[in-house]
């Protein structure tokens, strides 16, 4: 499995410095930004494993951060690690409200770091395999409002599928989607969004609500994939 990707958002240059580079020992891709609005340009172009944010930042604060990064198409589930140094109930359970997964509490050093990320790395590791995508061809049937629509898959995973429905689909369409996996004769049906439309007009779908059984057999691909 590749590294992880991880955001790290903090104006202390100290404190972003260190965390880079503890973080990189740990063997993570680790990108850093001292702006939070360039940062928000970012998580709506790319998908992360994991997310640190300050609380208090100028222009855009770590609260609206968070929120925002919990409406994307990229990270809307990526764990996200507050970190303030405010130790108030009020303060916590208003993170958590917004996206918050994790609270590391100021001031950082090496040893608490650490120790949280030991903790973390769980969550972001899932993360990571359900931004794994492994090349699938199969027939796809999209329904969409009153159309029903036939493409070939490019790719799946854990999050979502890329398929060439043959035409030209609009962003953010609530869709219907059934298709086979490799070999079995069982049909997974999931309802998603769409999320991406490239130059090849294949249509990216984000699944919104997939069968618990149906999500467990897109895992075992995946796995048997990595093995």
């Amino acid at each position: 499995m590749s590294s992880l990707k991880l955001l790290v958002v903090e104006d202390d240059v100290s404190l972003l410095e260190l965390m880079e580079e503890l973080l990189t020992s740990f063997g993570a891709e680790v990108k850093t930004l001292s702006d939070s609005r360039q940062a928000l340009d970012l998580v709506n172009r790319e998908k992360y494993h994991g997310i640190f944010t300050d609380l208090k930042m100028p222009y855009v604060d770590g609260f609206e951060f968070a929120r925002q990064v919990r409406k994307s198409s990229w990270n809307n589930t990526t764990p996200i690690v507050i970190i303030s140094g405010r130790e108030d109930k009020k303060t916590m359970e208003e993170a958590f409200a917004v996206g918050g997964t994790f609270f590391l509490n100021k001031p950082v050093d090496r040893r608490k770091l650490a120790a949280l990320y030991k903790t973390v790395r769980g969550s972001m590791v899932e993360s990571q395999r359900r931004m794994a995508r492994l090349s699938l061809r199969t027939e796809v049937v999209c329904q969409l409002e009153s159309q029903t629509i036939r493409g070939t898959s490019a790719n799946i995973s854990m999050d979502g599928i890329l398929f060439n429905p043959g035409c030209s689909l609009q962003l953010g369409k609530a869709v219907r989607l059934s298709f086979r996996l490799p070999g079995r004769n069982d049909t997974i049906s999931a309802t998603g969004m769409i999320t991406r439309v490239d130059d090849k007009q294949r249509v990216g779908v984000r699944f919104t609500n997939l069968d618990v059984k149906d999500r467990q057999r897109i895992r075992e691909l995946l796995a048997d994939d990595e093995a």
